[in-house]
């Protein structure tokens, strides 16, 4: 039931009304403010909170809302029938419209510093608990919940802690999270040692934040960066992988490659990459040419509305390291096409002991590869044959990257680019000029005569 009284934590936030901020209705998704609606109507708090409110204050369209609340997981499922509730260490609610998933968190309180375990500790001995964190200083539970104030000091940098309410269009800001925005900071709340040892992959998110939006990592929320970029080694390689593409997908892959670069995190997930790109050999400026291509290329394609595919990232992120095996470590008992495989496979198991990366895309880099000596391939059966590869385009694209960032291939890249142009007729013409392939002429054995 709606009471006059203040809902408890408000009387800590700064409030900045409706005439002082830039955020309208207009631009937040019908569904979010739906769901605003009804917890309203339901007697609770919800806000729109995180990245949705920071990136209107920018001038930015959001790729998502996500909304915070003081209705527990339960009641946002009997509340919504189209909820549910995912996750153990950090229950979130998920409410799906269509392709639309407005994403409901309940107000998180401090964590209990008393619940300490083990590094060992299985996760059915943690079960039944609401709030854990280890040895260590990472958060293994955090179903504790508490008032709006408590949560957004939960809550990671002061840009992402800016609260939207419908009630009075008004914005509530608990820390510095206006003052940052206009300064272009990235601040961690509170201590960003404790705060990084909680959960290690706020190293990546700072960085991350740093290079999408432009921002200057503050002086303290940096500085244990490096050294505790080490912490990374405890998040599960699936994880880290989600936070990979979060990290090359987010419009700033270029930008966010520079950091990942200047920054010990990087050697958590790339360590295979950043080696090759060190070591002398020949390839390796045109190698790391194709790279720094493709990064561009990603984020102009995301600028454009496009999408991306994790494979044919990790086909430009690795093959650096592919060239620096088949440079350093030959195999010549092997033909071209098997070495390159042999290396495509070595490249593949050194990144996996850093992140996961699921079959499904690293088959899809494994056959770009593999492509590329049949796309140099002057002959019409070839020619034929790959042209009709369901991954034909993925590879011209990547052959077009290799051409561009220096390697001769002869003209290659024009010869297709002309060739996909080209009408039936011509492309006949264009078939018509190759040397048919020679295939090596099988040896008869003679056959000993009969005694």
């Amino acid at each position: 039931m709606h009471t006059n009284a203040l809902p408890p934590g408000l009387e800590k936030a700064t409030v900045i009304p409706r005439d002082e901020h830039s955020v309208s209705r207009r631009h937040i998704s019908e569904n979010a403010l739906s769901v605003l609606r009804k917890l309203d109507d339901a007697g609770y708090q919800g806000y729109l909170v995180g990245g949705g409110v920071r990136d209107l204050l920018l001038g930015k369209r959001p790729k998502d809302f996500d909304i915070a609340t003081d209705a527990t997981p339960e009641e946002l499922r009997s509340l919504f029938r189209n909820s549910r509730i995912i996750g153990r260490r950090f229950k979130i609610v998920h409410l799906r419209y269509g392709r639309e998933i407005i994403e409901a968190t309940t107000f998180r309180a401090p964590h209990d510093v008393n619940v300490e375990l083990g590094e060992n500790s299985s996760r059915r001995g943690i079960r039944h608990l609401d709030s854990a964190h280890s040895t260590a200083g990472m958060i293994l539970r955090d179903n504790v919940y508490g008032n709006v104030d408590e949560d957004a000091l939960r809550r990671d940098f002061t840009v992402n802690a800016l609260y939207y309410t419908t009630t009075n269009f008004s914005i509530l800001d608990f820390s510095t999270g206006m003052q940052d925005l206009k300064n272009r900071k990235i601040r961690m709340i509170g201590d960003p040692e404790a705060r990084y040892k909680e959960d290690p992959v706020r190293m990546l998110r700072a960085l991350r934040f740093s290079a999408k939006l432009d921002f200057d990592i503050e002086e303290k929320t940096l500085a244990p960066i490096n050294e505790l970029a080490y912490l990374l080694e405890s998040i599960s390689p699936a994880r880290l992988f989600d936070e990979t593409i979060k990290l090359l997908a987010s419009g700033q892959a270029e930008a966010t490659w520079e950091l990942l670069r200047k920054y010990q995190p990087g050697n958590y997930l790339f360590a295979p990459t950043l080696r090759a790109l060190l070591t002398p050999f020949r390839g390796r400026e045109q190698a790391a040419e194709l790279l720094q291509l493709a990064l561009r290329n990603t984020d102009n394609r995301l600028a454009d509305g496009k999408s991306v595919t994790p494979a044919f990232l990790y086909a430009a992120l690795l093959w650096p390291v592919i060239q620096l095996k088949l440079a350093l470590h030959p195999l010549p008992k092997l033909n071209p096409g098997q070495q390159l495989n042999a290396a495509a496979n070595s490249a593949i198991a050194e990144q996996l002991t850093y992140t996961s990366i699921p079959k499904r895309f690293t088959q899809v880099s494994k056959e770009i590869w593999e492509l590329q000596a049949r796309l140099e391939q002057r002959n019409r059966r070839a020619v034929e044959g790959v042209f009709e590869h369901p991954r034909f385009r993925a590879a011209y694209d990547f052959l077009l990257l290799r051409e561009e960032g220096g390697e001769n291939l002869g003209g290659i890249g024009a010869w297709w680019t002309e060739f996909q142009e080209a009408g039936e007729d011509e492309r006949e013409a264009l078939l018509d000029q190759l040397p048919r392939e020679q295939r090596p002429r099988r040896k008869t054995r003679r056959r000993k005569p009969q005694s």
